[in-house]
């Protein structure tokens, strides 16, 4: 009985590492890892009580950190589930060819790991039939593994690349503020709609493909870069804001615009990727309703961008009251997602929200 608990035991713990590594690099869908989304988030809670409130600077090394964790992880507990595995063999199915076959634990991790990399080796060698397929199938994990995780890092770090382009593209199309509404004058200047919908249709489409990269490869959630203007909560905000002002602050002969497939699909794909973000890492808690004074603030942002968007020659409605009604409905619909996010990233609101001064 106790001679197959060890086995059993190395057998299970090497099942569900390789299950992690199936749901983690292959099936790679947000909230599904068995332990790498436990271990990333507690990687990130220990730097974030780590990183004073002064100095976040700890906080850009998170994501690279989580990888190495999760990285580290597999491998020592598939060498560990292997070793268990050995240890009843040393000295029988499994010999030293040189000397006297030593069967402490510590050897068999030691064989264990040989037999998982690629080179395999030492003076350790199988005897039986079974220990010989157990070293091959330890070599065919160890190769498998070693190749899914190089390939997933650099998935990851391709779905990086990729997101700091759409955040910077959309901060520099807003001038360098973030401000949803200097993007829309500068994308609509003098009222030319059809010709800056070319340029929205394009940001339509790198939105999307940045929801779904943080679907496939979750632990994006965790890079976390000093500049602000990499931060996901206020490029998104940028983005639902523009959408806002169109379907509010835009007059009726451009519903075209506002019934667009590049419009509908920013704001379904943003607001998705918040609310997938809002229910895997943050608990799917809650959300605070808006108050007086979030209403009070939104007020004056929508003025605010409409002299804007005049002042570029863009038609705006001349409805003021009930646009600003449409802007408010809009703006409570995604507001307390993006604030929630950006705290729970270490941003603070002034670095999230650049166009609304708060008190």
């Amino acid at each position: 009985m106790v001679r197959w608990l060890e086995p059993l035991l190395g057998t299970s713990l090497m099942a569900i590492v390789l299950a992690d590594v199936f749901l983690t690099v292959l099936y790679a869908r947000a909230g599904t890892g068995i332990m790498s989304d436990r271990l990333a988030r507690l990687v990130w809670l220990a730097t974030r009580a780590v990183a004073s409130s002064q100095n976040k600077q700890l906080l850009s090394f998170c994501g690279p950190a989580i990888v190495v964790a999760l990285l580290l992880t597999w491998s020592l507990l598939l060498a560990l589930g292997a070793a268990l595995i050995v240890h009843p063999m040393l000295g029988t199915s499994i010999t030293n060819s040189n000397q006297d076959t030593p069967t402490d634990f510590v050897t068999a991790l030691y064989v264990a790991g040989s037999s998982l990399s690629i080179v395999g080796g030492s003076n350790f060698g199988p005897q039986s039939a079974g220990a010989k397929l157990l070293f091959l199938l330890n070599s065919v994990i160890g190769t498998s593994v070693i190749s899914l995780t190089i390939t997933y890092l650099m998935q990851i770090y391709g779905a990086l690349r990729s997101r700091n382009s759409l955040c910077l593209k959309i901060h520099a199309l807003s001038g360098e503020t973030s401000d949803a509404a200097e993007l829309l004058a500068h994308l609509f200047a003098n009222n030319q709609l059809s010709a800056g919908y070319n340029n929205l249709s394009e940001l339509a489409a790198e939105l999307t493909d940045a929801k779904e990269a943080h679907h496939f490869y979750p632990i994006l959630f965790y890079f976390r870069f000093p500049e602000p203007i990499y931060a996901v909560s206020r490029s998104w905000l940028v983005a639902l804001d523009a959408v806002s002002l169109i379907r509010s602050a835009l007059p009726k002969d451009a519903e075209w615009l506002k019934q667009s497939g590049a419009v509908t699909q920013i704001w379904s794909s943003a607001t998705l990727l918040l609310s997938t973000l809002n229910k895997v890492f943050m608990g799917d808690k809650a959300l605070a309703d808006s108050n007086d004074a979030d209403r009070h603030l939104w007020k004056l942002r929508f003025d605010h961008a409409r002299e804007r968007l005049q002042r570029a020659g863009i038609s705006v409605t001349e409805t003021v009251p009930q646009s600003q009604e449409t802007y408010i409905g809009c703006r409570r619909r995604w507001d307390a997602l993006v604030h929630r996010l950006g705290a729970a990233m270490a941003y603070q609101p002034a670095e999230i929200d650049t166009a609304i001064k708060r008190p």
